[in-house]
């Protein structure tokens, strides 16, 4: 959302109030409304994070919050799952820890195409990579659960790796 077009509104309300003022007034006006462009802006930030927390409070299972992208302030809305819609799948038995954090490159295209269908699937985009990541890993019906490949020879105590790919 572009904050420059109120901004450049209110500064020429200014002008416009001191038009029949004389020359001096005008110029103080105009000074004044050139250093006012931060405070405007401030004022209009602080608007649209009380409207945001406002619709937040009347809506069920959604946060709304404002956000800044270098100067400019985005809506970004977060859908909350209730108790019994859980964010992401369960740990796998005897999974002490319980998750763990890991690094996923993507190419645009597929990161929209992953958005898409977690939106479509009303969840976030962790639980739905959760979900088709563990899809991936079940056995198929009859069949061995993935193939394992033994680690290079030469290396002691070398973890097993696991090699294969998902599909969605």
């Amino acid at each position: 959302m572009d904050l420059s077009e109120y901004a450049e509104s209110l500064r020429r309300e200014l002008t416009s109030i001191t038009r029949f003022a004389g020359e001096d007034i005008a110029r103080a006006a105009e000074m004044i409304s050139e250093t006012l462009d931060s405070s405007i802006r401030l004022a209009l930030l602080d608007v649209l994070s009380a409207a945001a927390d406002e619709i937040t409070a009347d809506l069920d299972g959604a946060t709304i919050d404002v956000r800044l992208t270098g100067t400019q302030p985005v809506f970004v809305v977060t859908v909350t799952h209730g108790a019994d819609e859980p964010d992401a799948e369960p740990a796998e038995p005897g999974d002490e820890a319980g998750s763990a954090r890991v690094t996923l490159r993507l190419s645009e295209s597929l990161k929209a195409r992953v958005e898409a269908a977690a939106m479509a699937g009303g969840m976030s985009v962790n639980a739905w990579l959760v979900r088709a990541i563990s899809r991936a890993l079940e056995p198929p019906a009859g069949g061995s659960r993935m193939r394992s490949s033994s680690p290079p020879t030469g290396r002691k105590n070398s973890a097993k790796r696991y090699t294969g790919f998902a599909r969605s």
